[in-house]
């Protein structure tokens, strides 16, 4: 016999395997929504991270190109704060005035040398002297370009000022160059030119009216044909003196002779006194040698003969009969001394800076007479820049000069140049 509670068991367990209990549905679709939701969820941190992936590597990418971008902009940066650099130390350096001014007359630039020559370098309308502004006006107004030469400051210089357009908005450009000391060099070489002209000129036309004058008379007055003839041979003597102090002085002012060496200015110096010894007889002189033995000099030989015969020559042919010429080389404190003094006729203070230039004489009829070249002391000096050394003169008008020339003495071991 059965029991029906066991039945009853049996019953809900068998509807449980079948079809299960209505109390667990609920949790089962829970489940099912969670695990679905965590799915879901799954999923789309899947896409997020997918794509987050994706937009990191895109971004890691454009930071890759901008740090690139960026280090070729700094790259850049550099060049050009180079170049602008290598800019403004030209510009400083040059020695050309440069200002620039924009359309409305400001001064965008300006450098040293501009500002040297005008000062402070303002706006178009404050620019001086008046015909430089008026260049720049003019130029920034129908864009021309135009030049003026200004006399500024003391003592004066002479300036070119080019106004050129910079530009198509109206700006201009000064170009301001000092050409001072071109202007002193072209009035010498005028002079120059002159100067030589009629020193040659004047020979040249003694030697043409003594060769007429020996023409006309040679068979009427014979007895005049030497003294016509002597007049020819002396004026060719100064002839040939111009010339060979031309061309003296013409090597010497482009540096003299290469080939240099060891010189005993001592040795020189008594060589030129024996040579003169005969002119200063002559004319009634005394001619007197002290050389003390000393360390040589760098130099030409050639050159520093020419030196001591010019100063020697120069001493005999301005010295009255009666007088005397002492010439002294002694070595002191490193430099090697030569002296040259005469009881002369001196040379008035006022001739004192300008005795060195060419074709210069303090008196003309006298250096004509006595058959000088204007030439010599001009040759002297220029000897002795060419080594490096110093000239001065002291005079006393009536009572004679002294030139003193010192150079450098050569140390054994020391390098010719």
């Amino acid at each position: 016999m059965s029991r029906p509670g066991h039945a009853g068991e049996r019953s809900v367990n068998g509807s449980g395997a079948a079809g299960g209990s209505p109390r667990n549905a609920p949790v089962r679709a829970y489940t099912a929504g969670v695990d679905a939701l965590l799915m879901g969820l799954g999923l789309a941190l899947a896409l997020l991270g997918g794509l987050w992936l994706q937009d990191r590597r895109r971004l890691a990418a454009r930071v890759a190109e901008t740090e690139r971008a960026a280090r070729d902009l700094r790259a850049r940066l550099r060049e050009s704060e180079e170049r602008l650099g290598a800019s403004e130390l030209a510009l400083a350096a040059m020695p050309m005035g440069i200002a620039l001014f924009d359309a409305a007359g400001r001064t965008l630039l300006s450098n040293p040398t501009a500002e040297a020559i005008l000062g402070r370098v303002g706006p178009v309308e404050t620019l001086l002297p008046l015909p430089l502004r008026e260049a720049a006006a003019a130029t920034a107004s129908d864009r021309r370009a135009r030049t003026v030469e200004l006399e500024l400051g003391a003592p004066a210089r002479t300036v070119r000022a080019d106004a050129v357009p910079a530009g198509t908005d109206g700006g201009v450009l000064l170009a301001l160059r000092d050409i001072t000391e071109t202007r002193r060099l072209e009035a010498v070489r005028r002079d120059f030119v002159a100067n030589a002209s009629h020193e040659l000129k004047t020979p040249v036309a003694s030697i043409r009216a003594a060769a007429e004058t020996l023409r006309t008379v040679a068979r009427e007055d014979p007895a005049a044909l030497s003294r016509f003839a002597e007049q020819i041979e002396r004026e060719a003597v100064r002839l040939s003196r111009i010339v060979s102090d031309l061309l003296d002085l013409s090597r010497l002012e482009t540096g003299g002779d290469a080939e240099r060496g060891p010189v005993r200015l001592e040795r020189v110096a008594r060589e030129e006194v024996e040579r003169a010894r005969a002119a200063a007889e002559e004319a009634g002189l005394a001619l007197s040698l002290e050389a003390e033995p000393g360390p040589p000099v760098l130099g030409s030989a050639r050159d520093l003969a020419l030196m001591v015969r010019n100063l020697v020559d120069n001493a005999i042919r301005y010295t009255r009969p009666g007088g005397r010429v002492d010439v002294r080389v002694r070595p002191e404190d490193g430099e090697v001394v030569l002296t040259v003094a005469d009881t002369g006729i001196g040379i008035p203070g006022r001739d004192l800076d300008r005795i060195f230039e060419r074709f210069y004489r303090v008196d003309r009829a006298r250096s004509r007479e006595t058959g000088g070249t204007g030439l010599g002391l001009s040759i002297v000096r220029h000897v002795v820049e060419n080594h490096r050394g110093t000239v001065r003169v002291r005079s006393e008008l009536g009572r004679g000069s002294t030139f003193e020339v010192r150079l450098p003495a050569f140390a054994d071991g020391e390098p010719a140049p």
